[in-house]
């Protein structure tokens, strides 16, 4: 379960004009907490912080197409 004082912050690619955008929030024990940025409310997702970065990573450099 995600924390409710979990510390998220918007993703810098994230814009005020209501674009897709996705918040994250380092958690204990090496977790990445994810979420809609527009539905802060709603679901998110856990991943070990390790595999996030290796997800960011490759978005990053086209690899997903």
């Amino acid at each position: 379960m995600i924390p409710r004082d979990a510390a998220w912050f918007k993703s810098s690619y994230g814009n005020d004009q209501g674009g897709a955008c996705v918040e994250g929030a380092p958690l204990d024990g090496g977790i990445m907490a994810v979420r809609d940025s527009k539905q802060p409310e709603g679901p998110a997702f856990a991943f070990r912080a390790g595999a996030w970065a290796a997800f960011v990573t490759s978005v990053k450099s086209g690899a997903l197409g």
